[in-house]
């Protein structure tokens, strides 16, 4: 049921569902029934954090793999951010390069983010019409040709646009100053050691980007969202903005509740993301977060890249792509952690369908398993356990920090609008995925 844990019937007419009912309900509506045994049917799961890299740097990544991966993993829609692709999704042409590299490629729904540049102010709001479902910008070099950074002074310049278009704006919260200075007092030291990498990367520039940013929030009144909090140390400002009533929503991601930096040794650079996984007790208090209900969802931040940017040979972290790819595992991996702290399958639907769901603006069909909803669902066997084998990755290039753990919870069967779309490792059907607009009608495809 919506919102409680036990047996139930999904009636499911053409896309949507038409009701939940009780098992003894369900055969005097239908004799056409699937009877999934002890499963858990969960919603299907919403990725409002992706770098698909879309049109242009296929190589990476593309919409056919990682809508796979996506579906594989539970998910009905991801959401792709706006910096991998060439051209950067920051202007309407830009919208329109994307729609047309996803036509008849994705296995589940997807929606973009537009991009805040330093120059594209003056198209915010075209952007937001031309359909995406909100804005990404990033206070520190992403390190990546085709996308800039923005000053606090650009960044006044483009929040009158974005609050006037009531969208959220997504902010890599690290500003550049602190890093700076950390990386400088660190630079002779050994980039082997992960320990170095992690100096360089303080919480104080988590922090002292979070405090600009909700001093903006509080100033212009835009919805605020900041994605993969790494730092604990935000925790306690981020509730009391919130408890002023600052539209700030909050994310992290499976890397930081699950790694620890104690786990990451030398040379492992497929543990390496940015902001940086800290240490043990940081992750506890992560989860703490999430108990408390300021850390508001989950999501995966997949950021694949071909193996060799990785560095593996040579175990460097500072010459390593920082990106973890976890499209497929994220819900073993979090309901493996959850498990084990008390936490229930209500918590995961709440964490990763509902509130990335109304973040994307796309709550109102997605993320839920209520009569009127999109027919999106799981079929997760909560007890089942696997190996993490380059076979269940489905991405375009299957390295991962997990191959060889043992995760508990299996997907079993993902469905889209009614749709199987992932059944125990197959895909059945042809790729039906659909394009999420901001008002949630589906768009057609060129």
């Amino acid at each position: 049921m919506p919102d409680r844990i036990g047996p139930a019937a999904i009636l499911v007419e053409g896309e949507r569902v038409h009701a939940v009912v009780s098992l003894d309900q369900a055969h005097s509506y239908t004799d056409q029934v699937q009877d999934f045994g002890e499963a858990a049917i969960l919603p299907g799961l919403v990725d409002s954090h992706v770098h698909i890299n879309d049109p242009g740097r296929t190589e990476w990544e593309g919409f056919e793999t990682a809508t796979r991966a996506a579906a594989a993993g539970g998910y009905s829609i991801l959401v792709d951010m706006p910096l991998n692709c060439l051209p950067a999704t920051t202007t309407v042409a830009a919208v329109e390069a994307k729609r047309k590299a996803a036509h008849g490629r994705c296995h589940v729904d997807w929606g973009m983010w537009g991009g805040v540049a330093r120059d594209n102010q003056k198209d915010l709001e075209s952007l937001a019409e031309a359909g995406v479902l909100g804005f990404k910008c990033f206070l520190i070099d992403p390190g990546i040709d085709g996308f800039t950074m923005v000053t606090e002074e650009q960044l006044r310049s483009a929040l009158p646009h974005i609050a006037r278009t009531g969208l959220p704006l997504l902010v890599h919260a690290e500003l550049p100053g602190p890093i700076a200075r950390a990386t400088e007092a660190v630079s002779k030291a050994d980039w082997g050691h992960y320990s170095t990498y992690l100096q360089s990367r303080p919480d104080e520039a988590e922090l002292a980007a979070i405090r600009l940013m909700t001093a903006l929030c509080r100033e212009y009144g835009f919805r605020l969202h900041i994605v993969h909090l790494a730092t604990w140390q935000a925790l306690e400002e981020l509730r009391a903005a919130r408890s002023e009533g600052l539209p700030i929503t909050v994310e992290t991601c499976p890397h930081y509740l699950h790694i620890c930096a104690e786990k990451i040794g030398d040379g492992f650079t497929l543990g390496k993301c940015a902001p940086p996984i800290r240490n043990r007790e940081n992750r506890e208090k992560l989860w703490d977060g999430l108990r408390d209900g300021i850390i508001d969802m989950v999501v995966t931040d997949h950021s694949p890249c071909p193996p060799a940017m990785k560095r593996q040979k040579e175990g460097n972290f500072r010459d390593a792509w920082g990106g973890i790819a976890s499209l497929s595992l994220a819900l073993p991996l979090i309901w493996t952690e959850a498990r084990s702290r008390g936490f229930t399958l209500l918590d995961l639907a709440r964490w990763m369908a509902s509130a990335p769901a109304r973040l994307a603006g796309c709550d109102e069909r997605k993320g839920r398993l209520a009569a009127g909803w999109d027919a999106d669902f799981v079929v997760f066997d909560p007890d089942g356990e696997f190996v993490v084998a380059k076979e269940r990755l489905h991405y375009r290039h299957p390295i991962s920090p997990y191959i060889g753990e043992t995760l508990r919870g299996v997907v079993r069967e993902t469905y889209l609008r009614g749709r199987c779309v992932f059944a125990e490792g197959t895909f059945p059907g042809n790729a039906c995925g659909r394009e999420i607009a901001p008002d949630m009608k589906i768009r057609s495809s060129p």
